[in-house]
């Protein structure tokens, strides 16, 4: 209902705060390329490689928005939720190839090539570039937090695994700018080319465990990842204040998108009750779970009278949760 209109309202947020995220990273990749080639910086291109990472990866992330909002099909009947997810698995898989594993590649390039020859020429523009990506970058990691505290601050609106995506691409950017200057900086100040060098490593390092985390986040939504405690425990209160049910034997939970989650219980009835009554517990009882937990769009009932199913051993009514 109220989910229905809001959740149109937020993707379109979300689609414009990654559209604000990706029109600064593919500037600031072609300004980063073209300084660190000319200053021949490797900090400078570990920076041009981030940047160009994050780029693809909002790409995926504008994928993810739209496709994860398809209606449900018969090839499948739960939607497209778990897209969102998918796609922001790619969008790690990205930070770590393109991002991290560049970044590496250029400091043990630098380290090798032991900065034999001091041509500093280039790199005041280079510095300049950073500059001018740290406030790009800090202006899209600021729009980002807002968003995310207009969704409900860091327990919620950190959920949208896109909102969350763009939100550590642009703090580990202005990390990864801060760590590429300090790191050119030292180069032209000592003359020593390890400080340059450390300064990609450590590029590569950030980016590594940032893709390492949304990866492992994006892993556990895909696999099946339950909804969240404080849900399950309101449902499982909601399934014991019923006075027709006698025991609630299992309920499991499972998110399929960003605000949906399938809902399936095995519950006891107590005794007495005919085969109507049951029926129409179970449907009062599936529209009560939906109107509790919001993201709980399928529902499915396992309901037993407890002494029918000691002498059968066999369910007496299962459903879905249709309709809004």
């Amino acid at each position: 209902m109220s989910r229905d209109n809001e959740a149109p309202n937020t993707d379109r947020r979300t689609r414009v705060t990654v559209l604000v995220a990706l029109t600064a990273n593919l500037v600031i990749a072609v300004a980063k390329a073209v300084g660190g080639i000319f200053a021949h910086s490797s900090a400078l291109l570990s920076e041009a490689a981030h940047s160009v990472a994050d780029s693809l990866n909002e790409v995926f992330l504008l994928a993810a928005l739209r496709r994860s909002r398809r209606p449900p099909d018969a090839r499948h009947p739960f939607g497209y939720g778990k897209e969102r997810f998918f796609w922001s698995l790619l969008a790690a898989v990205g930070i770590f190839v393109m991002g991290g594993c560049f970044s590496f590649f250029q400091g043990v390039e630098a380290l090798r090539g032991g900065g034999g020859e001091e041509k500093f020429s280039g790199y005041v523009a280079g510095m300049i570039v950073l500059g001018v990506a740290f406030v790009a970058e800090g202006l899209s990691l600021v729009r980002a937090l807002r968003q995310v505290r207009r969704q409900g601050g860091l327990a919620s609106g950190m959920r949208d695994p896109a909102l969350r995506t763009v939100v550590a691409e642009d703090a580990t950017a202005v990390l990864g700018v801060t760590l590429a200057f300090a790191g050119m900086a030292l180069h032209m100040v000592t003359g020593q080319v390890v400080w340059e060098a450390s300064a990609s490593l450590a590029i590569g390092a950030l980016l590594v465990y940032v893709a390492y985390r949304l990866g492992r986040e994006a892993r556990d939504q895909l696999i099946g990842e339950a909804a969240d405690p404080e849900a399950d425990a309101r449902i499982r209160a909601l399934l014991a204040a019923q006075p027709e049910i006698d025991s609630v034997e299992a309920l499991f939970t499972m998110k399929t998108g960003l605000d949906t989650a399938l809902v399936a219980a095995r519950v006891d009835l107590v005794p007495g009750l005919d085969s109507e009554q049951v029926e129409e517990v179970a449907v009062r009882i599936k529209r009560a779970v939906g109107d509790e937990v919001d993201e709980a769009d399928q529902i499915f009932l396992d309901v037993t009278e407890r002494s029918a199913r000691e002498a059968y051993g066999s369910p007496a009514a299962t459903g879905e949760r249709g309709g809004a």
